[in-house]
């Protein structure tokens, strides 16, 4: 019996190692969820995901001295992904801040804005505005167009609710500038999906602006892109639709949400640039 109750107490002592160490292993990495077809953010060389949002996490794990492991998936799921906090500790991919999703998740201090860009295939005829030496399309000019957006995305969001908006619609409160226009909302996985369905089912892309341009760089159709505009009312100036990327964490994570934000601060906004036009190919 006492041989049996020593072993019992041996293979107790061993499973608890064991757990601690595979405890202490889980608390030695930062698992990142990212949709890696964003580019310069994230995108893929070969089978490796690389891109700004990578090498900035890459300098947080450094910081806390832990293993940066990135897990690529649908964008749409990334943010519930973090919040619950069972599958990732934060998310980057080129996220941009918006209040609902402040609700479900801690985001970093803002590290780069953004303009929505109109991606533009030859053949299609959309009407452009010139002011302080920029063409633009504003949305208006999009009318009864089919565009192309990555689900979830703000682009995907701003599209929905310039197609869809109405006042009566408690969630809007305000008839978007393409209601009732004929414009169709073509809702795609990512923004390669959305540039191969140019000309087949859809007429625009409206994305953010480094992807559009990498994209229309690297696109072996003929493209053109140009910033999109919201038309200014009342004799004020048309207004470019901005917004503010940042990296969300899991609420509650303020060790690494720290990290983060310094190694934002000690690369500044300057790095930040340079990184981006690296990931562009525009340094070489």
């Amino acid at each position: 019996m006492k041989k049996i109750v020593s072993l019992i107490l041996a293979l107790t002592m061993v499973l608890g190692v064991a757990f601690a160490l595979s405890s202490c292993a889980d608390t030695e990495e930062i698992i990142v969820r990212t949709n890696a077809y964003f580019p310069p953010f994230e995108y893929y060389d070969g089978t490796e995901i690389v891109g700004v949002d990578v090498d900035i996490m890459e300098l947080v794990g450094k910081k806390l001295g832990k293993k940066i492991t990135w897990k690529d998936g649908d964008f749409g799921t990334i943010i519930d992904n973090v919040a619950d906090g069972t599958m990732a500790d934060c998310g980057a991919a080129g996220i941009t801040i918006t209040e609902a999703r402040k609700e479900k998740v801690a985001f970093s201090n803002p590290y780069y804005t953004s303009i929505q860009y109109v991606i533009v295939p030859d053949g299609v005829s959309v009407a452009t505005k010139t002011a302080g030496g920029v063409e633009y399309i504003v949305w208006e000019a999009l009318a009864g167009k089919k565009i192309a957006t990555q689900i979830d995305t703000t682009g995907w969001i701003y599209t929905d609710g310039e197609i869809n908006a109405t006042e009566e619609d408690e969630d809007y409160g305000y008839n978007g500038v393409l209601y009732g226009t004929g414009t169709s909302h073509v809702e795609m996985p990512d923004a390669q999906a959305a540039v191969d369905a140019l000309g087949v089912t859809a007429d625009v892309i409206i994305i953010d602006e480094l992807p559009s341009k990498y994209l229309v760089e690297n696109s072996s159709k003929s493209l053109k892109c140009y910033p999109l505009y919201y038309s200014g009312s009342d004799g004020e100036a048309d207004a470019p639709v901005e917004e503010q990327y940042a990296i969300c964490v899991t609420k509650g994570n303020d060790e690494l949400l720290t990290a983060i934000n310094e190694v934002l601060a000690e690369l500044g906004e300057a790095k930040i640039q340079e990184m981006v036009m690296n990931h562009m190919g525009l340094n070489k």
